[in-house]
């Protein structure tokens, strides 16, 4: 009874395994598919980005932060053409999954989301046009990931409507933040970075590879 149980269990596995292989060889190869068009776009685009895109150093740095943690939910503020979210969104394709997006400006908008498709990336992104001041707050969540790079006088509006949407163990990130100090002491996110700073339960550091700086708080516990 058991060696026939055997025999019938290893057929079992040895069908499973016919099953499963030709899915995880469709798996690789889309992969790699989508690695060698991302790659071709970036690189015949490398010095064309321009509207207050990210430069591809911090593109990179939010490519390998997402992998890291192997995020999933993201929401980037501020889309301009779309360098960040293509950065964004080729690491979600790894993970699994999909980024919102939001630009207020039509023409951007549009360029942006021509720009995800030539990637080979639209599937991952879900590009909004639309008002930040108004969407970010009736946005539901929850994120794990969230990149801001917008109006740099509204960077603390955002944070007190996103933080309470960010999953424990997510990271909330911004674009342009320093701890360099103007004159009387202040830069245009001084604000934002003194209110992160102040919430116990987010743990905040400046990512010192970024020439432009990129703001890290990651959130340790709820409220």
């Amino acid at each position: 009874m058991n060696f026939k149980f055997n025999i019938s269990f290893s057929v079992f596995l040895a069908c499973l395994c016919l099953l499963t292989i030709p899915c995880f060889s469709q798996m690789v190869d889309k992969e790699k598919n989508i690695d060698e068009k991302v790659k071709k776009f970036l690189e015949s685009s490398k010095y064309s980005w321009r509207d207050m895109n990210v430069p591809e150093t911090d593109g990179k740095i939010l490519y390998d932060l997402i992998i890291k943690n192997k995020y999933k939910k993201a929401l980037e503020v501020g889309t301009s053409t779309g360098h960040s979210a293509i950065w964004i969104a080729w690491a979600l394709s790894k993970t699994g999954g999909k980024l919102i997006t939001i630009e207020i400006d039509e023409g951007r908008h549009n360029q942006a989301v021509k720009n995800f498709e030539e990637a080979g990336l639209g599937e991952f992104i879900d590009a909004k046009l639309a008002d930040a001041h108004k969407f970010v707050p009736e946005l539901k969540g929850p994120f794990d990931f969230i990149f801001i790079d917008a109006d740099k006088d509204w960077y603390t509006s955002y944070a007190k409507s996103l933080v309470p949407k960010l999953e424990v163990g997510g990271c909330l990130t911004a674009h342009n933040v320093s701890e360099r100090r103007g004159r009387g002491g202040y830069n245009m996110t001084g604000n934002f970075l003194d209110y992160m700073r102040s919430l116990p339960y987010m743990e905040t550091s400046i990512v010192r590879e970024s020439s432009a700086g990129i703001s890290v708080s990651y959130k340790k516990q709820d409220k």
